[in-house]
């Protein structure tokens, strides 16, 4: 399969290239200004041990280029952690044994981060939140993409809670295929966290029920589409209209 990912410049604590595609808006008059309907990052594999999150986006790889997707502005990275998805076993922490999902910089972190990972974890090794916000390069580079990317949306994939989570502002996709929506919480340090709480951009968290085991075709086609339903419905429109009433107004 022909990926199209190529180097971001960044690399994981051991030296592995963290891989990225961005696919541009091919629809002519998607938006009334050279702008996408939708800027979307996508993000798999921040938990190497979790497997399917990083195969899904590869399965989304192969769809990008349908018709149904091109008004979207696409950045895609399938493996944010490699080095702890290619460990034998798969880890999920990175080569430097931090969880990459507790080390956003999220507000009064070198507080809250340390104090929930040794109350509410016990000090769980598989939830160390590192010793200070963004101390990872894997953690590093995608709080810089998302400053240089702006994204209207995150699409963030784990597993195996077989739910649907979200974080930030907007109405949250209620379902996306057999994943119903069940608010897991907020933890110092996460990327919904981070993205959905501080910045104000609506973080989806998929998560998939299993770790090494992908739904059926049928069921990843399921989410697929009402997660583009929803993108256009809730993002899409919205940001389409405002920018015709900008317009307007600008006349």
């Amino acid at each position: 399969m022909r990926t199209g990912l190529a180097p971001t410049g960044a690399k994981s604590v051991k030296g592995l290239p963290i891989m990225a595609r961005e696919v541009l808006s091919r629809h002519k008059g998607a938006s009334p200004v050279d702008e996408p309907a939708a800027r979307v990052l996508v993000i798999g594999g921040i938990h190497g041990d979790e497997l399917t999150s990083s195969a899904i986006v590869f399965r989304w790889l192969e769809w990008i280029e349908q018709n149904e997707a091109h008004p979207y502005q696409w950045q895609i990275v399938p493996v944010l952690n490699p080095d702890g998805l290619l460990a034998k076993p798969a880890t999920r922490v990175n080569a430097n044994g931090v969880d990459l999902n507790r080390n956003f910089p999220t507000p009064n972190w070198a507080n809250e981060a340390p104090k929930y990972w040794a109350v509410k974890t016990s000090s769980d090794p598989r939830r160390f939140p590192g010793k200070a916000a963004i101390s990872e390069p894997e953690s590093r580079w995608l709080h810089s993409e998302i400053n240089r990317f702006k994204p209207d949306v995150i699409i963030s994939v784990h597993a195996p809670f077989g739910v649907l989570d979200f974080d930030g502002p907007l109405d949250p996709p209620h379902k996306l295929g057999a994943l119903i929506l069940t608010p897991v919480g907020i933890y110092p340090g996460s990327l919904g966290n981070y993205g959905g709480v501080q910045q104000g951009v609506p973080v989806v968290t998929i998560e998939l029920p299993h770790a090494l085991e992908l739904p059926n075709d049928a069921e990843l086609k399921n989410i697929w589409r009402d997660m583009l339903a929803w993108i256009d419905g809730n993002i899409a429109r919205k940001k389409i209209g405002n920018m015709k009433r900008v317009i307007s107004g600008a006349r």
